[in-house]
């Protein structure tokens, strides 16, 4: 079972005005599922987006990128469409065909053009996009499209997922009262290096397109980026921000105004709540564990030490073993490649257990208080440098037998 998460409650996600979502089943792997999404945009919606930097990217996230950047400025992105059970990657120019072919299905559909038309996917990777599936699918997304239906879209990109991951907020700004309202999909191949498997996160504030850059990028450092369950990097990593700007509100221009800055905070908001759902159901995952880096002299640095012990396997076997092997995380401090640590300097804290100092073990320290700590489902490593004023929380979870297990049958 994932660990403390809840799926979320429809009613609680909140529509966001000039965005309308359908979901069909279109029997892409699996029958009788949900794996088709559409999300129609009214004309004017702004949308910028953080994408893999896997050098191996899926065919959608190509196009995408070029439909982005070949945009006409007087027009607007007007629909995205995802798929689940196939992730159209590593098809070479059939699947970049197919991915187009999908983004001219649905064009027509709507009447725009297919570069106002973003493609996404996920799933099996190497295997044919079974396109003719996906485009007879279509209608029934159109036909189903509603702006309160939020939650079947979640539904709808799931892979390994065994819960659906969606939340929703409103904030003040100025005069305004803005919604956002996000989806996404993740559970293993979760090592965002810019985003998570695919979210999907929309509001209707009235923003520039630059800022709206900015405002994902900001996001997914500070969220998306911040967590791992096994250390792998997806082909299809795409998390895209839109602005519908339905809001009854001037346009947010400037960066540092508060109001740009309180927008952008409670979209990170969404974005944390979203991230750390999929830490939580990571697959096998039966701990969630927060690990804080203190007194760094970078950022950086602290969420590369973080990173070092997130990613042990060691170390992620021991949790889920709730045992106290706690050498295993100094060992991933001093490999993580900061060159000139001072050991002498570092405390490492489970919990308020002070597990270790001076280089070794707290005299202090008793098995019994870590063995407790360790039997919990959510857990704090602290590990404080001493050496600056910077830091990083990350959030990652244990490796248990099951993450063998459902990853050994995937495409079974």
């Amino acid at each position: 079972m994932p660990v403390n998460l809840v799926a979320p409650d429809p009613k609680s996600l909140l529509p966001v005005a000039g965005v309308a979502l359908g979901v069909a089943e279109a029997n892409i792997r699996k029958p009788n599922r949900k794996d088709l999404l559409v999300i129609r945009l009214d004309d004017g919606a702004k949308v910028a987006g953080v994408f893999t930097q896997n050098r191996f990217c899926a065919a959608p996230v190509v196009v995408t990128r070029q439909h982005l950047s070949m945009l006409d400025p007087a027009a607007s992105i007007r629909a995205l469409v995802v798929n689940t059970g196939n992730a159209n990657a590593g098809t070479g120019k059939d699947g970049l065909g197919h991915a187009r072919q999908t983004c001219a299905g649905l064009a027509e559909l709507l009447g725009c053009t297919s570069v106002q038309v973003l493609p996404f996917s996920t799933g099996v990777i190497m295997e044919p996009l079974p396109v003719e599936r996906i485009t007879a699918g279509l209608p029934a997304c159109i036909a189903d499209l509603r702006a309160d239906n939020w939650y079947r879209a979640a539904q709808a990109i799931m892979t390994t997922d065994t819960l659906p991951k969606a939340t929703s907020s409103q904030a003040k700004i100025g005069n305004a009262t803005v919604t956002i309202t996000g989806i996404a999909k993740g559970a293993g191949m979760i090592h965002p290096n810019m985003a998570t498997m695919l979210g999907f996160v929309a509001t209707d504030a009235r923003v520039s397109l630059p800022l709206l850059k900015g405002a994902v990028a900001h996001a997914a450092k500070h969220a998306f980026n911040c967590i791992t369950v096994d250390g792998d990097t997806s082909t299809n990593d795409a998390f895209m921000l839109i602005a519908s700007g339905k809001a009854g509100m001037d346009e947010l221009g400037d960066a540092h105004s508060p109001d740009f800055v309180a927008l952008r905070d409670a979209i990170t908001e969404v974005a944390t709540r979203l991230a750390q759902a999929i830490v939580r159901d990571g697959e096998g995952a039966t701990k969630f564990i927060a690990i804080r880096v203190e007194g760094g002299r970078s950022e950086d640095e602290c969420r590369k030490i973080g990173f070092a012990i997130a990613h042990s396997p060691l170390v992620k076997t021991a949790f889920f073993a709730s045992d106290p092997n706690l050498g295993r995380i100094l060992a991933a401090t001093g490999n993580a490649g900061v060159t000139d640590l001072d050991v002498e300097k570092i405390e490492l804290y489970l919990d308020d257990v002070l597990v270790a100092r001076h280089g070794g073990r707290n005299p202090d320290y008793q098995e019994a208080d870590g063995q407790r700590v360790m039997k919990q489902s959510e857990i704090t490593v602290r590990v404080v440098l001493n050496r600056g004023g910077s830091s990083a929380v990350l959030w990652t979870c244990d490796m248990s037998h099951d993450y063998v297990s459902i990853n050994a049958d995937y495409r079974s």
